[in-house]
């Protein structure tokens, strides 16, 4: 259930119309370049009891027949988010079906989490039309030689479908769950954050009171019979002329497409804070895990370490009953997941297409990869940041337990408490904000906390020697709660030399519920599954928490008692061993010129890494640019950014001004630390700018849009993002920061109930928490309406008002105009020119004549009348006088003359006329 934003769909009747013809015939569109065979695209609406499925088909080459493949999509996507997986599969020699499933995309119908009645038997109908196509290769009579695929929610169907449907030949699921009960509900806690975020995407789905696809409400579904064990090949239920009007209605009470008794179920849970038997019940009834012992095809089971979502552990229990099946498996551990990431995709996609060619092709000489796959982080790439990854792999799937090595922990016994409320939560993994962080966290990179008072930890002593931990840690240990109920969370930290550094592995934590332990009851915790290196000199820390915020903690105060009942199982898994990098030719040939060429690069490296010395005369400036320079990737003469010099001071408002493609957002990157330069220098208060450099914690930005937790409140997505800073709350100055942005009695509220205008002014608020002397706003004002646009201006001006420095990129000059002080207008990557907004505007033959009192409408005609006068309108200052001929000295004679009260005349252009005569044809 991969969460996505649900796209808009269309609503005009023309298009309602088109949609209803595709029923039963299709429309052909060729997708092709330069450099591949042309793919053929056929879009067709397949009607099913209940709804209708948008499916697209896509072939390529010859006349031949050739196997099929299902690409399924994440949870709140549509068929168009595997389009490109589906085209290269296609010229790669498959018929590749897409489809949307039901309450996504144009597909009607109500979401059932791949209901077994519903979106599995969908996939049965769908293989029973690959079956009538000529272009697909057949095993028997109306039985397809045909695999699948997806990510997430796609995944799961591909498991689903393997499990129902056996004329299913090969599967290769992606980050996806097996229990979808264990996933939500892990060891009977209930994981609100990720539960919360999911029936949100899914009660957006049909907005505004019509199913998905555009079409209005009807009937509810009516349910097919269930298949009886295994459906003979050809058996299911085909394409069923079901009219338009079959499809489900839009739940009234808020759950948008989904099934009602899903509604139901998470109301209940949300409500209650734990699960109930009915509920494990309802999920575990539509997860794969149920028809586990089905599923006989050859596997490729992708999973991703940054998930806190759908863990490792799923895909354990994945590989070992298909495994215990006897079909084929192979695991692999990508970077990424749900939590954020590298997702590895061109790989991961040129494996799946590996492991088709060996099981659908039957190509005995298709290399499917190792049976496990580990990617492991191998450093950062300077360049952009990015963690760089290397492959680890073994000759079997080690699972979660293999190589297990003892570590004995010291701690006596702890008591702390459960706060009321289950508040403050610790922080592990949090959906959207985390941002693959879990990737980095061997390279000490994390966002964890742990109020005091809430947790107990032990420590291990200092590991003699590097250890990699691959797999599930676990430890027993004894726990006793006055209330005779613990929600306990588990982790393991690798905690650094000095004893104070610590890192989360992953972000993971693994919950578990313990009943009746009032007198003390003994548990052995399964910790999460993880692939971690720790240094020798650190050492292992566990930490039992409380609270969690992805997770429902009890709402009542209790006190618990901790004491260890064993030592620390760590899982090394010793015969997966890291690839060795390959060296360039040059190493191994020219050791000569190697040692040259690297200690080149060494002195080259340490001279860019050692930051110039602060600067005190520029303390007080906020920003100054000297020569910047940035060229485009692999260019040597085509320029980002090139030679940009202007200096910033405070309390102005900059406004950054320039076409597209004139260099603003590689510049604004550039100020953040974001990327480096090729030339030139920006100092930030005297401090040059690098990645990380400590003064830009004096620097605020908003650069397109900022990531909120839809399900919280204004100021509870405000809180945490503070939080995970890891600053002092003092130092936030929260309320300061809302006095400017201005939300009012809105910050209490969800922010899925905010409007565009509210949300862009929480992300200015939550860029000015700390208080930053500089702010940066990049297009603050897009989506906005004039009134909210208004708003902003009014905000920016504030801000800036107490002595702070705000810089604006944004193409409304009107705004730019009325709400900066000073201007710097770029073209081409090069400095246009730079100043106050009066002196960039003051150059014109339209003079602007300010008047003590009104000037009557018979006396403007007599002025726009006037020889040398080309027209004279009335402003809110006076008058606007365009000159035709004459001076501005015989101007004011003039005006003299006819008695009008002057109280000063000067030059007057609109911002607008001077930006397109500074940048001329650019424009």
């Amino acid at each position: 259930m991969q969460i996505r934003t649900p796209r808009p769909r269309g609503r005009l009747l023309a298009g309602v119309a088109a949609f209803a013809v595709l029923a039963g015939a299709g429309t052909w569109t060729a997708v092709a370049d330069d450099s591949a065979p042309a793919v053929q695209r056929e879009d067709r609406v397949h009607s099913m009891p209940g709804a209708e499925i948008d499916t697209s088909y896509f072939t390529s080459g010859g006349a031949g027949r050739r196997p099929a493949v299902l690409l399924g999509h994440g949870f709140g996507g549509s068929k168009n988010d595997v389009r490109a997986q589906a085209e290269k599969l296609a010229r790669d020699g498959y018929a590749v079906l897409t489809w949307s499933a039901r309450g996504f995309g144009r597909s009607t119908g109500q979401i059932g989490i791949n209901d077994p009645d519903h979106e599995v038997k969908d996939v049965s109908r769908l293989i029973d039309w690959l079956a009538q196509r000529p272009e697909v290769q057949l095993d028997a009579d109306g039985d397809p030689r045909v695999g699948m695929s997806g990510s997430s929610y796609g995944g799961a169907i591909s498991l689903l479908g393997a499990a129902y449907d056996r004329r299913v030949d090969a599967i290769a699921p992606q980050i996806t769950y097996w229990n979808l009960a264990d996933a939500l509900f892990p060891d009977g806690v209930f994981k609100k954050l990720w539960a919360g975020i999911f029936f949100s995407t899914g009660s957006t789905a049909a907005m505004g009171g019509t199913a998905p696809g555009g079409r209005p409400p009807a009937e509810p579904d009516t349910p097919a019979e269930p298949p009886a064990g295994d459906a003979p090949a050809g058996q299911a239920q085909a394409d069923t002329a079901a009219p338009a009007s079959a499809a489900a209605p839009v739940n009234p009470d808020g759950c948008g497409s989904f099934q009602p008794a899903l509604c139901a179920m998470y109301e209940r849970v949300a409500v209650a804070g734990k699960p109930d038997t009915e509920a494990r019940k309802l999920l575990e009834s539509r997860s794969p895990s149920a028809v586990g012992d089905r599923i006989k095809v050859p596997a490729l089971i992708v999973q991703g370490q940054s998930d806190s979502l759908f863990p490792l552990s799923h895909a354990d229990a994945m590989a070992r009953t298909i495994s215990a099946n006897g079909a084929p498996v192979a695991v692999d551990w990508i970077a990424g997941g749900h939590d954020g990431g590298d997702r590895e995709t061109g790989r991961v996609e040129a494996r799946i297409g590996d492991w088709f060619d060996r099981y659908l092709k039957q190509d005995e000489g298709a290399g499917t990869g190792p049976a496990f796959r580990v990617s492991r982080t191998g450093g950062v790439d300077s360049t952009d940041g990015q963690a760089l990854l290397r492959g680890a792999a073994g000759p079997a799937y080690p699972g979660l337990t293999d190589g297990a090595r003892q570590f004995m922990l010291a701690g006596r016994e702890q008591r702390f408490s459960n706060p009321a409320g289950g508040t403050p939560p610790a922080i592990s993994a949090v959906p959207g904000l985390s941002g693959g962080a879990g990737a980095l966290s061997s390279l000490g990179v994390g966002l964890s906390l742990d109020f005091p008072g809430h947790f107990a930890s032990f420590e291990s002593r200092p590991l003699d020697t590097a250890t990699r931990v691959t797999g599930s840690p676990t430890i027993r240990v004894k726990v006793a709660s006055d209330s005779g109920e613990a929600v306990l969370f588990g982790k393991v930290y690798d905690v650094g030399p000095d004893g104070r550094q610590q890192v989360l592995p992953a972000q993971l934590v693994a919950p578990v519920r313990i009943e009746d332990a009032k007198a003390g009851k003994e548990v052995e915790l399964t910790l999460p599954a993880v692939d971690h290196g720790v240094d020798a000199g650190h050492r292992l820390r566990l930490v039992l928490s409380a609270t969690d915020l992805g997770y429902a903690s009890p709402a009542t105060p209790a006190t618990y008692t901790v004491s260890l009942a064993g030592q620390l199982s760590v899982p090394t898994a010793p015969a997966v061993r890291t690839q060795a990098a390959g060296l360039p030719w040059w190493v191994w040939a020219l050791p000569a010129a190697g040692v040259v060429v690297a200690g080149a690069l060494l002195l080259t490296a340490r001279r860019r890494t050692v930051a110039p010395a602060p600067d005190p005369a520029r303390a007080d400036v906020p920003l100054e640019i000297t020569g910047l320079t940035k060229r485009y990737a692999k260019s040597a003469d085509r320029y980002a950014v090139r030679d940009l010099s202007f200096r910033v001071e405070k309390g102005q408002v900059l406004g950054l001004l320039g076409p597209n493609g004139a260099g603003k957002t590689t510049t604004l990157r550039m100020l953040m630390g974001l990327i480096r330069p090729d030339a030139g220098e920006i100092r930030v208060f005297g401090h040059a700018i690098k990645p990380g450099a400590p003064v830009l914690s004096r620097v605020g930005a908003f650069v397109e849009g900022a990531g909120f937790l839809p399900h919280l409140s204004g100021r509870d997505n405000l809180e945490l993002y503070w939080r995970a800073t890891g600053r002092p709350a003092a130092d936030a100055h929260i309320e300061e920061a809302l006095e400017i942005a201005g939300l009012g009695d809105a910050l209490a509220r969800a922010v899925r109930t905010y409007s565009q205008g509210m949300r862009q002014r929480l992300a200015i608020a939550q860029a000015m928490l700390g208080m930053p002397d500089l702010l940066i706003l990049d297009e603050p004002t897009n989506g906005l309406d004039p009134p909210q646009i208004r708003e902003m201006r009014d905000v920016m001006i504030r801000y800036a008002a107490g002595g702070r420095t705000v810089i604006v990129s944004s193409h409304l000059l009107s705004e730019v105009e009325q709400s900066c002080t000073h201007l710097v207008v770029m073209d081409r990557g090069r400095l246009v020119q730079a100043g106050p907004v009066a002196e960039i505007t003051g150059e014109s033959d339209t003079l602007l004549v300010t008047t003590d009192g009104e000037v009557p409408e018979p006396l403007v005609g007599k002025i726009a009348a006037l020889p040398g006068i080309g027209s004279a309108a009335r402003t809110d200052e006076g008058l606007l006088v365009r000159l035709d001929g004459a001076t501005a000295t015989e101007l004011i004679t003039e005006l003299v003359r006819l008695d009008v009260p002057l109280t000063g005349v000067g030059p007057h252009r609109r911002l607008e006329d001077a930006f397109l005569t500074l940048i001329g044809g650019s424009a």
